[in-house]
């Protein structure tokens, strides 16, 4: 049910800015919260939405949420990294809390229609036209953040440091395949 509910919360993390997906959002949090999967009716009306790209204010406004999100979890992914070096255990731990509050937002960073078609970007064409393989980075992005938080609570650096660098490398991995040089 978890990885149903991840595919469910990605599907309407897509759909964020297109009519309906308010809806479906507050359906899907009730069935998380409950336990209770959510509808195939839910899953169908915000893939809908997913296919209607934003019109040019929405998506100018998307863009430069995501861009200030990215800047948000490029700051904490260094801070962490200070931290770990000086082993302030209290430093990291707010730093992954910042980037795992962040990272399931990430994928709604990039609705249809948010691309360098439309404004100056560096997220390239390639996430729109390979879908699939960027979800698929996105999902290890969110898992790595989780990690990396919860490794945390154990309070050995050896460990933070590993789950750190390992989500540091979810992060290469999709920028070196789906980022221009130009950042956004």
């Amino acid at each position: 049910m978890r990885a149903f509910l991840m595919l469910a919360a990605a599907v309407l993390s897509l759909a964020g800015c297109s009519s309906g997906s308010d809806d479906a959002n507050a359906v899907l949090n009730d069935a998380n919260a409950s336990g209770v999967d959510a509808s195939a009716e839910v899953l169908n009306t915000a893939m809908a939405a997913a296919d209607t790209p934003l019109e040019r204010k929405a998506a100018l406004a998307k863009i430069k949420e995501r861009h200030e999100g990215y800047e948000k979890i490029g700051k904490a992914m260094r801070a962490a990294k200070q931290a770990i070096d000086k082993e302030d255990l209290g430093a990291v731990r707010t730093s992954a809390d910042r980037i795992a509050t962040l990272a399931p937002q990430a994928i709604g960073w990039f609705p249809l229609g948010t691309g360098p078609d439309v404004a100056k970007t560096g997220a390239k064409a390639d996430i729109w036209q390979q879908r699939a393989e960027f979800d698929k980075g996105m999902a290890n992005f969110n898992e790595a953040a989780r990690v990396f938080q919860a490794t945390t609570a154990g309070g050995d650096f050896g460990a933070i440091k590993e789950a750190h660098a390992n989500l540091g490398k979810t992060c290469s991995a999709c920028h070196d395949r789906f980022r221009s040089n130009m950042h956004d």
